[in-house]
């Protein structure tokens, strides 16, 4: 199998292009040429801005692909960019999307795919919607082989999952953790969350790699098991050997702080969901995510206390989650 993938060096993408290259697929890189060190042995990089059709173009050349990949393809531009370089070219582009296309506010904790797509609060979802809805027009009407693929919260060795963090990622969260200052979690810290290791994820995905079940179809890739934030920031602190100081702060009183904030919350991690996992099962027998959410965050921690060069300080983040929780906790005792 030849593959084609459009970045492969972030955090689902990095792990689905280790597993295709570990199961012998003939997988070439297209991306900017950052972080080539990550990518797999035995890859094919090409360097090029996929923003830049014409380079794209003169890089692949009359070259065909059994799969093509897409995981950084946030825009209907984009995915219009991408029916025009690769119709004929392909017979299976796989779209990356997200799993917060799905109803919000949710009127079913439960999601399937048939979960009407609906987000109201955050842009970076409905953008991604409008790209599932270009891809399955050009499907319908012309025959382009799209499969759409909903990752959940997937995380890898190098970040360890937190609703709230700061420009620089979770590490200034850690240090919080580790010193005992209050950390925020939004709402009571009870509703339900799926965490996925991307080890996990690269199963599914790769197991729709060159699957003819999976043109046309949309399906969601996470992990069965589902925990309360309370619970993954404990597993947090277990793993750093600290019992973590959470504030419970309301989500809609964190976005009058940082507006930003309103899709990643309300638009996504403060709602409940359990994902009915059977299409990609049905499609892929034998997926399952194995990786238990304690033990993915413990490697996740474990790594990142061991490279410094992941250690990014973010004093800027730090002092807005002091400034937040005193005004919280004033307000309570008022």
């Amino acid at each position: 199998m030849k593959a084609l993938f459009i970045g492969g060096t972030g955090t689902i993408s990095l792990a689905a292009a280790k597993l295709a290259a570990k199961n012998g697929v003939e997988l070439t890189l297209l991306n900017r040429g950052s972080h080539l060190d990550f990518a797999p042995q035995g890859t094919e990089q090409l360097s090029a801005d996929i923003n830049d059709e014409d380079a794209v173009r003169e890089q692949i050349g009359n070259r065909k692909f059994d799969v093509v990949a897409d995981f950084i393809a946030y825009q209907p531009t984009q995915v219009e960019r991408d029916i025009r370089l690769f119709s004929g070219k392909t017979r299976q582009y796989i779209f990356i999307s997200s799993a917060s296309v799905y109803q919000k506010p949710a009127v079913n904790y439960r999601i399937t795919e048939s979960t009407p797509l609906r987000n109201p609060y955050w842009r970076y979802s409905r953008d991604k919607i409008a790209c599932e809805e270009t891809l399955l027009a050009a499907y319908r009407s012309n025959g382009f082989p799209v499969t759409i693929v909903r990752p959940s919260h997937t995380y890898g060795d190098t970040n360890v999952p937190v609703s709230i963090a700061g420009k620089s990622g979770s590490w200034q969260v850690l240090e919080r953790i580790r010193n005992g200052k209050p950390v925020i979690v939004h709402g009571d810290g009870l509703s339900l969350w799926v965490f996925t290791h991307n080890t996990d994820f690269a199963k599914g995905f790769v197991g729709l790699m060159g699957n003819p079940h999976a043109i046309g179809e949309a399906i969601h890739i996470t992990s069965d098991e589902v925990i309360t934030w309370n619970a993954a920031f404990a597993a947090i602190g277990h793993a750093m050997g600290v019992e973590p100081n959470l504030v419970h702060i309301p989500s809609e009183f964190l976005a009058a702080f940082n507006p930003e904030l309103l899709g990643n919350l309300l638009g996504d991690k403060a709602n409940s969901v359990v994902f009915d996992n059977t299409k990609i099962k049905t499609l892929v027998p034998g997926f399952c995510a194995q990786t238990r959410f304690d033990q993915g965050v413990r490697r996740s921690v474990d790594f990142i206390l061991n490279h410094p060069e992941y250690q990014i300080p973010d004093t800027e983040f730090d002092a807005w989650c002091d400034h937040v929780i005193a005004a919280y906790c004033s307000g309570m005792l008022k």
